[in-house]
Formats: structure tokens, sequence, C-alpha cells
């Protein structure tokens, strides 16, 4: 009996070779994938929180000091900034307790990204002093 060539031929290893980085190609753009999806659930975890603590800053604060303004969440989340905007409540009927009434928008946006962006809106009622 005649030994014939035991191995591969260069077909079969360029076969393989393709299937490998085919095989790499999915592996490396799910876990890109995977990277993307993880700093999104991050924001939209840390943000609301952040938003919150803000927001509750900005009602402890008194009326006749309420404005617009910004600024960031200090050392810990220093990627993430802040912005609020107050305004007076306005409906086409003008009615009286309508001047009692500003709504507050507050922004938390992370690292300056327009699609990071997090709003919460908030109406405060300030009563009138005498």
């Amino acid at each position: 009996m005649k030994k014939g060539n035991t191995g591969f031929t260069l077909l079969e290893v360029m076969v393989a070779m393709a299937i490998i980085a085919i095989a790499l190609t999915a592996v490396l753009r799910l876990q890109s994938q995977s990277l993307s999806l993880a700093s999104e659930a991050r924001f939209y975890t840390t943000a609301p929180l952040l938003a919150q603590s803000r927001m509750a800053s900005i009602m402890a604060t008194a009326p006749e000091e309420l404005r617009s303004d910004s600024g960031n969440f200090g050392e810990d989340f220093s990627d993430y900034k802040w912005s609020s905007t107050i305004e007076d409540l306005t409906i086409e009927e003008p009615q009286d307790f309508l001047s009692l009434i500003k709504r507050i928008d507050l922004y938390v946006i992370w690292n300056d990204s327009e699609y990071f962006k997090y709003n919460l809106t908030f109406y405060r009622y300030i009563p009138e002093t005498e």
C-alpha cells in the first residue's frame, strides 16, 4: 500500500481562513454594538438620577431667585452637564393664576452630545406674596 500525503491543501486552508475571517468580523461587530449599547444604558440610567437631583435643588430655591442657568455635576460626573430654562406658563386665554406657575425645563447632556440628551420638565406653583 502506498502512503499518500497527509495534510491540508492550499484550497482547504484558504476556505478555513475565509470562514474564520467572516466569524471574527461578526464577533467584532457585535462587540462594538455591545459597547455602544452599554454606553447608552449608562447614560439613560445616570441622567434621570442627576436630573432629579438638580431639579430638587431648583425646587429648593426661593421663588425670587429662580433663573435660567447651566453648569456641570462636579468631579464625580464631570462628563455630564446640565442647563435649565425657567419661563412663565402661557396659554392663549390668559387667566390670573397663570402668572403664578413657572415652567422649568432641565436638560442633562453627556459629553456635549446631541444624541445623549435627557430632558425633564416640571411646573412649579409660586404663591403670591402680599
